[in-house]
């Protein structure tokens, strides 16, 4: 088994960049439509009745936030609700609600820094917000419904400020038929039955963006994942699903435990997998949260690797949150190279044979991508995730293990529940080693054209080893 070397030997004195304000400066570049930059939320509080039936949502929003300038409106986003009021430090608001903006303004204009509540009350029937994605928050599922939604899906269900650098408190109060389960983003504070219907309280203490909460509505069975786990892991699966749930993702926890070695301390207080009983096109990212399809059980390398996928992004993009979505490759080619990097050290391919096959695989497709600025067309495209998994590599290679791995748990630990931008890592990187780094990441960052494989133009028979590691299942290795 190979394992890779610990944080724990790097020996540099990381110091703590300044930044703005998490929700200050202009409009995302992205989605200049998406939030109000003019203040910033620092808590939720969510009061939901959902009735899956006739698919009906009703209930209330408590936002408590601070004003960046002086306001004499400002604006939430929020889908097609029916609005019931709108209260502004208690007092009633104007308000007018079209085109997913809600604008608001309140009986006296908010002076800058001025701490203030609003309070929306609304009803109606959720639905996904429309996206050259597809459809994006709220879904509706045969029995129940999920929520997926990266990058503006959050107005499908709940009014917010929409903006991934406007991290915030949660609580989330669901109330719907008793024979159903909720899961929500957080740690379960209550759960309380009247007569048919339970509701169950979630409390999130970490800053979340509003992209990264969600809920899970269905027939669940909590499968715990450990007995005395070092971070509470629970699946909430169907109940015929249990045993091929247990199986396909026992090694979660071995996860854990080595990413918690090399990136540093879980950054939440647990960690849930929802199974959800329908086929998903893609497992669903969210803060403290991973939702999977029942198309992701089966064993082999491409389903586990969905596994340590989801997994890393509780540190790189949960906890450690791109400031707009410009800098999307700080989350996913972290992600990526934390499957790489599961797969050395579980003794599968190494890190460079995947990186080979992934350069392999890019060198044959359009060099028309430049990662740190991928535009919202491509900000999802397979190239991203591939080409930022190589510039991490890359700067493997270029600083060594030792510096890489001290650099990697430094910079989860220095903007633990923070906001970054690619300016934020190079500008870290560049403190692990003499040697000048500007090459590397304009190379790698700033120029379309793919550079050479980083490490060496060879890696012996890497597409045989990927091979065989595809084609074995986790009872195999």
């Amino acid at each position: 088994m190979t394992t890779s070397p610990g944080p724990q030997e790097a020996h540099h004195d990381p110091v703590k960049p300044k930044h703005v304000p998490a929700a200050a400066g202009a409009p995302d570049p992205y989605f200049p439509n998406s939030g109000d930059h003019r203040f910033r939320v620092h808590r939720y509080e969510l009061a939901l009745d959902y009735r899956p039936g006739p698919n009906r949502l009703g209930g209330s929003a408590r936002l408590s936030a601070v004003a960046n300038a002086a306001l004499a409106e400002f604006a939430l986003d929020l889908a097609e609700f029916r609005i019931g009021r709108v209260l502004v430090d208690g007092k009633a608001a104007r308000y007018t609600h079209r085109g997913g903006k809600l604008r608001v303004r309140p009986a006296k204009a908010l002076t800058a820094g001025a701490a203030f509540t609003v309070e929306v009350h609304y009803s109606g029937n959720p639905r996904p917000v429309r996206s050259p994605w597809g459809g994006l928050g709220w879904e509706e599922l045969t029995e129940g419904a999920l929520v997926a939604s990266q990058p503006v899906g959050a107005p499908s269900w709940f009014p917010c400020n929409d903006r991934p650098a406007d991290k915030a408190t949660y609580q989330i109060a669901v109330t719907t038929p008793s024979p159903f389960t909720v899961v929500a983003s957080g740690r379960l504070l209550t759960r309380t039955t009247r007569a048919s219907s339970t509701t169950w309280v979630y409390e999130q203490s970490a800053p979340t963006s509003s992209y990264l909460v969600t809920v899970s509505i269905g027939h669940y069975l909590p499968v715990p994942l450990t007995e005395r786990p070092a971070v509470p892991q629970t699946g909430y699966v169907p109940e015929r699903l249990a045993a091929s749930f247990a199986r396909d993702f026992g090694r979660q926890p071995a996860m854990m435990a080595y990413f918690t070695e090399v990136f540093g301390p879980y950054p939440f207080g647990e960690y849930a997998v929802v199974l959800a009983d329908e086929e998903l096109d893609v497992p669903v990212e969210a803060q403290g949260v991973a939702t999977f399809g029942t198309n992701h059980l089966g064993g082999g390398w491409e389903r586990e690797r969905l596994v340590a996928h989801e997994l890393a992004h509780q540190w790189f993009g949960n906890s450690v949150t791109i400031a707009d979505w410009r800098h999307i490759w700080l989350n996913e080619g972290f992600a990526k190279y934390a499957e790489w990097l599961w797969s050395e050290h579980a003794g599968g391919p190494a890190a460079a044979t995947h990186a080979a096959a992934a350069h392999s695989l890019l060198a044959g497709l359009p060099q028309d991508l430049r990662l740190a600025d991928p535009s919202r067309k491509l900000m999802f495209d397979d190239r991203l995730y591939q080409r930022g998994g190589l510039a991490v590599h890359a700067l493997r290679c270029a600083l060594g293990d030792v510096a890489f791995f001290g650099m990697l748990k430094d910079w989860a630990s220095i903007h633990r529940h923070g906001v970054v931008a690619t300016a934020d890592l190079v500008g870290h990187a560049s403190r692990y080693t003499e040697a000048s780094l500007t090459d590397l990441f304009d190379a790698w960052l700033h120029r379309p054209e793919l550079p050479p494989l980083p490490g060496g133009p060879d890696v012996p028979r890497w597409r045989q080893g990927l091979q065989r590691w595809y084609g074995r299942s986790a009872d195999d290795r």
